[in-house]
């Protein structure tokens, strides 16, 4: 049976949160890059302050730490998003790929435009697995690693190539990754990813069910269930005629106002 408080509260939280962050880190990646020093200075101290909200929540197995938990990794991944997006973790590589390179070489020049940005992910869900090993909670680092793989899925399905690859978010200063694209096709692997999140996501949705109405189990199970949900989504835009700019238009207005100027004046 569906619980408001289990079920439904969760769903409304995680999509309302995905909704804003999503925008709020757009729009700060697609302003003046003279502003992303205090960008990343807000986000730094978002980040750190989620790092502390994981460890303090995971000491407790109560419905309000499940969600402080969950809070706090979606903070320290903003944190890495917004590193990333403003080119401040990226990779050693900060050019577009040669021309006519393929194979294991594409490969190495993609994955050096990302690796600084990966190891850091990497790093930073070890950690909090390790923090969170044998503790009441692990709602943080159990969102951190699923956040982890669905976005690792994502770029490997984008190097492979998508039917869809609109790209209204990335900014300007980081277009060179389109050339690192695959072509626009339908592959097996988007399906198989689809359909390994879509798993996990019924998975999550079997714990929520079972677990008693209104407890910390219930509600953590239906938070990850929607952000898997979410992931399914996220990936099925890569294969739909889907504009990230529908969503969050209104977070790269700025952008958008500066580019019909600078064509104006050209």
């Amino acid at each position: 049976m569906v619980s408001w408080s289990g079920h439904v509260v969760p769903f409304i939280v995680t999509v309302a949160i995905w909704f804003v962050a999503t925008g709020l880190i757009a729009w700060a990646d697609n302003r003046e890059r003279a502003t992303f020093s205090r960008s990343m200075m807000i986000g730094s101290v978002a980040g750190i302050l989620g790092l502390v909200v994981i460890l303090g929540a995971s000491l407790s197995a109560e419905v309000w730490a499940v969600y402080l938990g969950f809070i706090g990794a979606l903070m320290v991944w903003g944190w890495h998003e917004l590193s990333f997006l403003t080119g401040a973790t990226a990779g050693p590589r900060r050019g577009p790929a040669d021309p006519g390179v393929t194979g294991l070489a594409r490969f190495r020049q993609a994955a050096s435009t990302l690796m600084h940005h990966e190891v850091a992910l990497a790093v930073t869900a070890l950690l909090l697995i390790s923090l969170s090993w044998d503790v009441p909670n692990q709602i943080g680092a159990t969102v951190f690693v699923l956040m982890f793989a669905m976005r690792l899925i994502s770029k490997i399905n984008l190097f492979v190539g998508v039917p869809n690859t609109t790209s209204e978010m990335l900014p300007e200063h980081l277009a060179y990754l389109k050339s690192y694209f695959g072509p626009n096709r339908m592959t097996l692997l988007l399906g198989l990813s689809v359909a390994a999140i879509a798993g996990a996501t019924a998975w999550f949705a079997s714990m929520a069910l079972a677990a008693p109405a209104g407890s910390a189990q219930m509600v953590g199970a239906s938070l990850l269930t929607t952000l898997a949900f979410l992931g399914v989504l996220e990936h099925l835009f890569l294969a739909l005629p889907f504009r990230d700019g529908m969503l969050w238009g209104w977070a790269i207005a700025g952008r958008q106002q500066g580019a019909s100027q600078r064509n104006t004046h050209s």
